[in-house]
């Protein structure tokens, strides 16, 4: 992947080198708030990759679009992720999109990112942290890092 085809703003360009130096196998990571302004000044796609129920029982972003990495409460693989992840793409420009995945604590937005890349996606970002974060010494999230912690805006059903 290169960028010189596509500006992209400076914070997904640093991500973007990041990513390559380290050979990711995916655009890189950035972070919530930053995420959320880029969102928020339309220069990218907020993509929720949690199932239906993580969205529903712990909440989302409003505006996000939903295009689940796994589904269910057994979390099984979503085989139709990538065909999906390009049709909900396909008004922000497809594969060409500048897309940034958000999962619960960062870990399966960055196997999706993996997946879109290889599946020909250029700019395909982890939003570092997730929605919920990291585990906490009592095996709680939310307490020290993720987008709610940041206190970025979220809804629950």
């Amino acid at each position: 992947m290169t960028t010189t085809d596509t500006s992209l703003p400076d914070v997904l360009e640093a991500a973007w080198k990041t990513a390559q130096d380290q050979a990711l196998g995916y655009a890189g990571g950035v972070p919530p708030r930053a995420a959320w302004q880029l969102v928020q000044q339309q220069q990218a796609v907020l993509v929720d990759v949690r199932s239906a129920e993580e969205r529903q029982f712990v909440g989302h972003v409003p505006g996000s679009i939903h295009v689940p990495w796994a589904t269910g409460t057994a979390l099984t693989r979503n085989p139709r992720f990538v065909r999906e992840l390009e049709a909900r793409l396909s008004a922000h420009g497809g594969k060409e999109a500048v897309a940034l995945l958000l999962c619960r604590s960062g870990k399966r937005s960055v196997l999706a990112a993996q997946a879109a890349e290889a599946a020909g996606f250029r700019h395909v970002f982890n939003v570092q942290e997730g929605f919920e974060g990291e585990l906490d010494a009592l095996q709680q999230r939310g307490h020290g890092d993720g987008w709610r912690f940041h206190q970025l805006p979220w809804v629950q059903d």
